[in-house]
């Protein structure tokens, strides 16, 4: 089981390796992306529990400071990754992809990597939940102001788009969990898995979309991408520092700000930009998820490896 969710580092990469080679098998998808990440929110709702966001809320202030970083830091980073690409000659309707993943709310995957990480999973599915509900006005709103010194953004389309396909979906798996709570351990078998494939598809068509661009795509924009995952990580890291989380929220809210919804990036800028807008959130899609798996097991072969030094 969670063959998807377990190996989307590696699938994620695979399809967008065919994708780059047989485009056509995935431009079938065009019309339907938007549809696919709605899938990805109606499965977070699915898997919610009340248990969970009762002891998130236990400790409101910690939310609080941790979407505020979410929404302030990532935005200024992904502005300024966009302004230095302009500076280097990238064309704006590439550049702006940095900021539309910079002003995203923290991806699902998050609150899988924060548990394999040994996070505090329930400090992390309330953040992304907060932030996810938020984002029908915080990422719009943030994307005009700092996407609006490069080009003009389409204010109202972008948050009805993140209402249809964020807000409602979530709402609805919320609504079926709480009514029918005995299909929990179903839901917790297949949330995973749709999410994972739903986030494979997305990927790969906006690398199809752009497979022409791809094979002249300046090498400062993969820079950019990494430096941009790695800021969100220490970021995320620093502020827990700063504000004394223990180290559990620590983790959690480096891994959350570092992974962001690059798949609603890629769902808004091919929904209301240019294609060449989704190249950024595609690539930080499977850059992110890539270190974020990569972080995963390491934790995990470190704790395999203090099981089995002997006690003294």
């Amino acid at each position: 089981m969670h063959f998807f969710s377990r190996h989307l580092a590696i699938l994620t990469l695979l399809a967008a390796a065919a994708a780059m080679f047989f485009p056509e098998l995935f431009l079938i998808f065009k019309h339907y992306f938007l549809w696919f990440f709605a899938a990805t929110m109606f499965a977070l709702g699915l898997v919610m529990k009340p248990v969970e966001a009762k002891e998130a809320l236990s400790k409101p202030w910690a939310i609080f400071v941790g979407v505020g970083t979410q929404y302030t830091v990532m935005p200024l980073l992904g502005f300024g990754a966009a302004m230095v690409s302009v500076e280097f000659g990238v064309e704006p309707s590439i550049a702006l992809g940095f900021i539309i993943v910079g002003c995203a709310p923290g991806a699902m995957a998050s609150n899988v990597i924060s548990y394999l990480l040994g996070g505090a999973v329930a400090f992390s599915i309330a953040m992304t939940m907060l932030a996810t509900i938020l984002s029908p006005v915080m990422t719009p709103v943030l994307v005009e102001l700092l996407g609006g010194v490069i080009m003009e953004i389409p204010f109202l389309p972008m948050m009805k788009t993140i209402i249809t396909s964020v807000l409602l979906p979530l709402l609805l798996g919320m609504i079926i969990h709480h009514y029918l709570p005995r299909f929990q351990k179903t839901y917790e078998h297949i949330a995973p898995e749709i999410a994972a494939i739903a986030i494979i598809i997305i990927c790969s068509y906006a690398v199809a979309a752009n497979n022409e661009r791809l094979n002249n795509i300046p090498v400062l924009i993969f820079l950019l991408v990494i430096l941009l995952n790695a800021g969100g990580y220490l970021a995320g890291w620093m502020v827990g520092r700063l504000f004394h989380f223990e180290r559990r929220y620590q983790i959690t809210l480096a891994i959350e700000i570092g992974m962001q919804n690059a798949g609603l990036g890629v769902a808004l800028a091919l929904a209301h930009f240019e294609p060449e807008t989704a190249l950024v959130g595609a690539m930080f899609a499977v850059w992110c998820i890539l270190t974020a798996a990569g972080l995963g097991k390491l934790n995990t072969f470190k704790a395999k490896k203090e099981e089995a030094i002997p006690a003294i």
